[in-house]
C-alpha cells in the first residue's frame, strides 16, 4: 500500500500554520514520520494542549476528509467499526420466504430452490453492512484522517478492538473476511491521561506528547489568529495569563480559549486589561463555577 501525497517537515509546518495551528519541530517530525511511514499517532497531554486541533487542521491543511470517533465508557465495536441493517435484513427475509414458495411450487424440489437462492446475494453482504466511523476510515484510505478522541474514555476492551486496526489498517468481519485500506489513512488517537493505555495500542503508533503552550508559544498563536493585535494589549494578555495559570483551578484555560478571551477583548475595543474589563469577560477564558470563584477572590494577583 503506497500514498499519494508526500511533504516534507518543512511543507508540514507551513501547511499547518496556514490552517492556524502553531507547531514546533518535534510536532512536525512526528506528523512527517505518521504520514511517511505510515504510521498513527498517539498524542497525549492535559486537557486544552491542542491535541485535538491538531488533528483537525492536519486534515483541513492536507485536503482530507475528518472522521471523527468521540470515546466514552462503554463504546463498543457497534458504534465504532460496523453494525448489521436488521431492517434490511428482515425485508430481505420475507422476499426469500416468497421466493422460496415460488420456486418449491414449480420445482416441487426444496433442494434446488435453496441451490437457486444460494447463488442470490447472502443475508450477511455488504449490502447490509453499516460502516461506522473506524470503516468508513479504511474504506477511505489516505484520503481521511480519522480522529480517535480521548482514547482514555474508552475500556480497555474497545481498545483490544483497535489493534488490527493500528496495526493493519484493515478489520476483521467474521460474515465477511478481512477489509484492508488500499492506501493507508491517518490516524490520531488522544488522550488527557485519566488512565493509563495499553502497551499494545501504544506500540503500534507513534508518540507526541503536547503539553501546554509556554508563554512565547501562547503568543505566536495569538498572532497567528489575530495577527493586528497591539503589542501593549498582547503583552498585558500574556501577563494574565501566566497569573491565572498559576492558581489552582480544576480546569486551567485552553489555547482556544484563550485565542477566544483575546477576540472578546478586541470585540469590546479594548487597549487595556482593567479590572473592570477583565471581570466583564473572564466567563470566554474561564468556564468552571468554582475556578471563576477562585479567580475573583485573586484579581488584585491577577490585574496589576
Amino acid at each position: 500500500m503506497s500514498r499519494k501525497d508526500a511533504y516534507n517537515i518543512e511543507e508540514l509546518s507551513s501547511l499547518l500554520l496556514k490552517a492556524g495551528f502553531v507547531s514546533n519541530e518535534e510536532i512536525n517530525t512526528v506528523l512527517y514520520l505518521a504520514v511517511n511511514l505510515p504510521k498513527p499517532v498517539f498524542v497525549e497531554g492535559p486537557v486544552g494542549s491542542g491535541k485535538t486541533f491538531l488533528a483537525k487542521t492536519f486534515a483541513e491543511a492536507t485536503g482530507k476528509r475528518l472522521i471523527r470517533l468521540q470515546c466514552y465508557e462503554g463504546l463498543d465495536e457497534s458504534k465504532t467499526i460496523y453494525e448489521w441493517e436488521y431492517s434490511k435484513q428482515l425485508l430481505f427475509t420475507q422476499m426469500l420466504k416468497g421466493m422460496i414458495e415460488r420456486l418449491t411450487e414449480k420445482s416441487k424440489d426444496i433442494k434446488e430452490a435453496v441451490s437457486i437462492l444460494n447463488k442470490e446475494k447472502g443475508f450477511f453482504s455488504e449490502e447490509f453492512l453499516v460502516p461506522r466511523p473506524v470503516l468508513e476510515a479504511i474504506r477511505g484510505g489516505d484520503r481521511i484522517v480519522l480522529l480517535i478522541d480521548e482514547i482514555d474514555k474508552a475500556d480497555m476492551e474497545f481498545e483490544a478492538f483497535l489493534l488490527e486496526v493500528l496495526s493493519e489498517f484493515s478489520v476483521s468481519i467474521p460474515e465477511i473476511g478481512t477489509i484492508r485500506a488500499e492506501t493507508q489513512p491517518i490516524i490520531f488517537l488522544t488522550s488527557n491521561n485519566s488512565r493509563e493505555v495499553s502497551d499494545a495500542l501504544k506500540r503500534r503508533c507513534l508518540y507526541l506528547y503536547m503539553d501546554i503552550p509556554d508563554r512565547e508559544m501562547v503568543k505566536r498563536i495569538i498572532l497567528t489568529h489575530l495577527p493586528d493585535i497591539k503589542e501593549r494589549l498582547i503583552s498585558q494578555v500574556l501577563d494574565v495569563v501566566d497569573r491565572v495559570r498559576r492558581l489552582n483551578l480544576n480546569r486551567q484555560p485552553s489555547i482556544g480559549e484563550i485565542v477566544d478571551w483575546v477576540r472578546s477583548l478586541l470585540l469590546l475595543s479594548a487597549k487595556d486589561i482593567d479590572r473592570e474589563v477583565f471581570v466583564k469577560t473572564m466567563t470566554s477564558l474561564i468556564k468552571d463555577r468554582q475556578d471563576i470563584k477562585t479567580v475573583k477572590h485573586s484579581l488584585n494577583t491577577i490585574i496589576r
